[in-house]
């Protein structure tokens, strides 16, 4: 009995491993994201050499806030978006501006990062009306980046890698919900100082 149960687990796994990844519903075009506030690990590595660190994020239309935080907690920096652009804080409190936060991001450290993408792909979407491609194994291809992400037994987004060939960005979510402002700011913070 104990070797007709191996089997037949055996058997239905290798099935499974079989089976071609239904692709159909992943990676829907984009409509309206809802509001969320996420926390986790953040990964760099560029040419060789690897940045960890921790972040919280505030997706809440139309600002997104994304502060990036030591292991103890201490903030390194800040980035935010709103209307009028995008914003960057250093832990020094300078602040750094530009029309997108992809302008920004080439400004400070000569890569496009797609962060104004990044809130799209978390949800498990791709950006509309822009090209794309979906490859075999689930993995989006857009802006020149492919994203993976895998989801926890909520569906949402618990790992959320990119890579464009030069960099390679991951972002480990320990905790996404609902923010707990209960006002939506019209400004990034950092405009009002």
């Amino acid at each position: 009995m104990k070797h007709t149960v191996s089997i037949a687990a055996i058997l239905l796994l290798s099935a499974c491993a079989q089976l071609p990844q239904d692709s159909a519903g992943l990676w829907q075009p984009s409509e309206q994201i809802s509001s969320f506030a996420a926390e986790g690990r953040l990964a760099v590595k560029a040419e060789g050499k690897g940045s960890y660190a921790n972040f919280d994020w505030t997706y809440q239309p139309p600002v997104e806030t994304i502060n990036i935080n030591t292991p103890l907690g201490s903030t390194l920096g800040q980035l935010c978006q709103d209307r009028d652009g995008a914003l960057a804080v250093d832990a020094k409190g300078n602040v750094y501006q530009a029309e997108s936060a992809e302008e920004l991001s080439r400004q400070l450290i000569g890569f496009n990062l797609p962060i104004q993408y990044l809130h799209i792909w978390a949800d498990g979407r791709r950006v509309a009306h822009a090209p794309y491609r979906i490859l075999s194994d689930g993995i989006l291809e857009q802006y020149g980046w492919t994203i993976g992400r895998t989801v926890n037994s909520e569906g949402k987004a618990r790992i959320l890698q990119l890579d464009n060939g030069k960099l390679n960005i991951r972002l480990v979510f320990t905790e996404i919900g609902m923010p707990s402002e209960t006002e939506t700011p019209e400004r990034c913070a950092a405009r009002t100082r």
